[in-house]
């Protein structure tokens, strides 16, 4: 059986080496390129992007070379994100996941049907290269979750950047099961590694993406799902022959807003979401932001809190108060001012009631009472039984 499995993967082996090959040709794989250049040419994979800097959205779009993310799970919101963090230039990615590739996977983006059989990483990473191979590549074929696992799983977090031995920058958890999820939260807290969870509901119509920094915000244990919460085995709550929906629309969505907040977040622009939601059915996009739980069930993350504590007291923020500019009006010589015409008095008396409100809360505006004409001045017009000729005659004389 060893030594089947070998033969395989040595003709796996030497297929990919056949398709490098034939992609060297014409139409094929794209040498690499040293440096991001701005210019507009149809060969310039990056002069759109580099758009960005010249139209002052990002103040330096070539630093997404500098940064090294881990992707876990490259399922269905997972190769999404991995795709586009590829186009736009990532400097480094790590795959993880330790399924397969099937035709029951092809409702989704990203994967083919002749890539069938194959992991999914490797099969992203071929398709990823020929990309842009300008993206160094890490993959590993293994479920995080098991014991050996976990810890190779964090020494790459720690010692996997694109300088092998510093920290990633970044890991995204594209996972569909809490156990990895639950997992990628211990070992973050841990090593006060900065995560962005995301995630689609089992009928496909809704979805969430979340920052988590340890200390800061709320880790996935601060307030976990029933599941979890429960310790209840999710295995035992799936089915036989029944699976959850899946939709490449929604799945889009999520891993764009994913990627749109990881670019934010390195690359310092606009503003990063710590919570956004995705509702399908009403086109909803519910966003918060959820502070840590004093009383959270990991150890890891309630020292990260008091942590952070230290920190804020060591470097305290700095609010600014923005003082209005006094109004100058230019070639006022004569020092005219406007002053109405109506007193306090006559404003108070024609609002309406006060009311008694608590402490903190003021009344953005008031009903006017009704009141007849006339009845500031307390003056009444009389009637007069001339023409308009004879008073417009008597205007004139005056």
């Amino acid at each position: 059986m060893a030594a089947s499995e070998q033969l395989v993967e040595q003709l796996r082996r030497r297929v990919r080496e056949l398709e490098e090959e034939l992609g060297r040709g014409e139409g094929g794989r794209r040498a690499r390129i040293e440096q991001m250049s701005p210019e507009v040419t149809d060969s310039n994979p990056y002069s759109r992007l580099m758009a960005l800097k010249r139209m002052g959205i990002v103040k330096d779009y070539e630093k997404i070379r500098s940064f090294a993310v881990a992707v876990v799970g490259v399922g269905g919101v997972g190769s999404v994100t991995a795709e586009m963090l590829t186009r736009c230039g990532i400097g480094k990615l790590l795959l993880f996941d330790y399924d397969k590739v099937e035709l029951a996977n092809m409702n989704r983006l990203f994967f083919q049907p002749h890539q069938a059989g194959l992991s999914k990483v490797q099969a992203a990473e071929h398709t990823l290269r020929n990309i842009n191979p300008d993206v160094q590549f890490e993959v590993h074929n293994y479920n995080i979750t098991t014991v050996d696992n976990f810890q190779h799983f964090m020494d790459r977090i720690s010692n996997g950047g694109l300088e092998e031995g510093k920290p990633i920058d970044l890991v995204l958890s594209c996972v569909d099961n809490f156990e990895a999820r639950m997992a990628i939260n211990t070992a973050c807290n841990e090593l006060g590694q900065i995560w962005m969870e995301s995630g689609v509901s089992e009928n496909a119509v809704s979805g969430h993406i979340q920052l988590i920094i340890p200390g800061e915000s709320a880790c996935f244990a601060c307030a976990p799902p029933l599941v979890v919460a429960a310790n209840i085995d999710e295995k035992t709550l799936k089915r036989e022959g029944v699976c959850a929906a899946s939709l490449p629309t929604t799945m889009g969505v999520v891993a764009g807003l994913l990627v749109q907040n990881v670019l934010k977040y390195l690359l310092n622009f606009g503003t990063v979401s710590f919570y956004l939601g995705y509702n399908a059915m009403q086109d909803f996009f519910p966003s918060m932001t959820m502070k840590p739980n004093p009383q959270c069930d990991d150890r890891n993350c309630r020292h990260q809190q008091e942590e952070y504590k230290k920190k804020a007291a060591e470097n305290p923020k700095v609010e600014v108060i923005e003082q209005e500019e006094e109004i100058v009006h230019e070639e006022n010589d004569w020092g005219i001012e406007l002053v109405s015409e109506v007193s306090e008095e006559e404003l108070k008396a024609a609002s309406g009631p006060v009311l008694d409100l608590p402490e903190g809360i003021t009344m953005a505006y008031t009903i006017p009472n009704k009141v007849e004409e006339n009845a500031v001045t307390g003056e009444t017009v009389p009637e007069s039984e001339e023409s308009l000729e004879e008073l417009m005659a008597k205007m004139k004389s005056i």
